[in-house]
Order: structure tokens, then sequence, then C-alpha cells
């Protein structure tokens, strides 16, 4: 029997450029990029698995992804991040991931069988190099707008202004405070004073990171999270069926696992 190939194909993605700068005499780090290419991966990942999106959701999934994306380039190397940002109206969850040390960052849409929680919520999740268990937290925001639900998030979970800007074109600005920033200053900047920020302040190039769109999901990967569900035997997943359609919880790819394969595996990881 064939198994599948665990490996994702040999830099397949279209990959974006992140630059952090920054801003000496207003100690703000300034990180910005071009999402178009990303953009484009992603939506050949929704063609590829037949996933159709709201308006809405299409416009949470392109600012969540650049929100979080922005965020990993200011973050350390050795961490990676999950957020799940929750909506009354419409009711639906965000979720995005991304991970620092392999440039990945992906994410996906529920819009079924959502429970009701009275209150938008956003949960965010760290994984680093020396914690014994994930860092999270959880935090009420208003209103369907990604960028600001971003910025509420960082004022209240990390004590600290991060402001987000649409340049235009899918380029996106994030600006944050760092210790003994001009506070004043940074709130006070718009999409105007953005565009002129290398003409009004002296920025220094920091670091140049590379990111792409991919979940690095594949069909033994969903094996292995199904297989804890099956310690009784693969007809508690599948009855009498010999496929079952599954998808990724990180991306929302479809995969049909076929019975006899399932099997398979699971006799040898006996």
């Amino acid at each position: 029997m064939v198994q599948p190939d665990d490996s994702p194909l040999a830099d397949p993605f279209s990959t974006i450029e992140i630059r952090s700068y920054f801003v000496r005499h207003r100690n703000a780090l300034v990180v910005r990029g071009h999402f178009a290419p990303l953009f484009v991966d992603y939506y050949l990942h929704l063609a590829q698995n037949k996933l159709v999106l709201s308006q809405f959701q299409d416009a949470a999934m392109k600012d969540g992804l650049a929100a979080l994306t922005l965020h990993l380039a200011s973050r350390p190397w050795n961490e990676q991040h999950a957020w799940t940002l929750h909506f009354q109206k419409p009711l639906v969850n965000l979720f995005l991931c991304g991970d620092n040390q392999s440039s990945k960052v992906a994410g996906r849409i529920f819009d079924r069988d959502i429970k009701d929680t009275r209150t938008n919520l956003f949960f965010s999740q760290l994984i680093k190099e020396g914690l014994s268990e994930p860092r999270t937290s959880t935090v009420e925001f208003n209103g369907s707008n990604i960028f600001r639900a971003t910025e509420h998030y960082y004022l209240q979970s990390e004590q600290r202004m991060g402001r987000y800007f649409d340049y235009g074109d899918e380029e996106y600005v994030f600006v944050s405070a760092q210790p003994g920033c001009d506070l004043p200053w940074l709130e006070a900047l718009d999409t105007e004073a953005i565009r002129e920020l290398d003409k009004q302040e002296q920025l220094s190039l920091l670091e140049t990171r590379f990111y792409h769109f991919e979940c690095g999901c594949t069909e033994r990967r969903i094996w292995q999270v199904l297989a804890p569900h099956c310690r009784g035997g693969a007809e508690e997943l599948f009855g009498a069926e010999e496929h079952i359609d599954v998808s990724c919880r990180r991306c929302g790819a479809n995969y049909r696992i076929q019975r006899e394969q399932f099997e398979a595996f699971l006799a040898s990881a006996l």
C-alpha cells in the first residue's frame, strides 16, 4: 500500500517580505509588508478545497492574516501564535495561526455550530521554547473590525499600544509601542501620517523576515489527529462507510479518509 507523502512540496508558495524598523526619537517599532502574493495563495487554497466565503468572512480572513503576520514579525523567532476571534454578528469564529520558525501562517472560518457567548471574544495562545505550557489570554472586544479588535487586545493583554493601518494596494503597517514610546505621537498617527513616515521620521531597518500561507497539514497528520478517537477501532468513526470526509481545523483543507488505509495506520501504530 502506498503511504501518503508527509512532506509538503518544495517551496510551492509565494513568499512575502516583512520589514521591521525602529523609529528613532519615538521609541516605536514599525512593521510593514505587501500581502498580495500571500492572498493569492490563500485564494488558491480556497479554490482547491471548494471553500466559499461570504463578503464579511473574506475581508475578515485577509485582515486577520495581515494582522497576525505583522504581529509575528514583531515577536521573537522562537514563538508560535494562534488567535481565535469570536464574532456575535455575524456568528462566526475566525481562526488564525502562525509559526516564526517555519514562516508559515494559515487560518480558516468556522460558521457552523458556533456557541453564542453574547459578546465578542479574542482568544490568544502563545507557544514558546522554555514555556512549560502555552500562555493564553481572553479579551472582550466590540465591533467587527479585525484591526481595531487586535489593537484592543494589545492594550488589554499586551499592556501596550499597537496601531494597524491599511496603506492601500494590499499593503499593511503595524506600529507598536516600545519602552519609552512617545504615546501621544503614536495615538495621533493616521493613514496620511503613515504615508509620510519615511519623510517625517528617522527609521532604522532592524530585520527582514519572510512568510507564506501554508498550514502544513497532510493526510497522515489527519490520521494522527483521528487516531485517539478510535481506541475501540475504526468503526467508531466510519460505521459501515468505506470513507469519511474530514476538514483540517487549522486551514479548512478537505481530506477524504479511506477506511482501509486508516485501519492499516492504526494497526502500525499499535
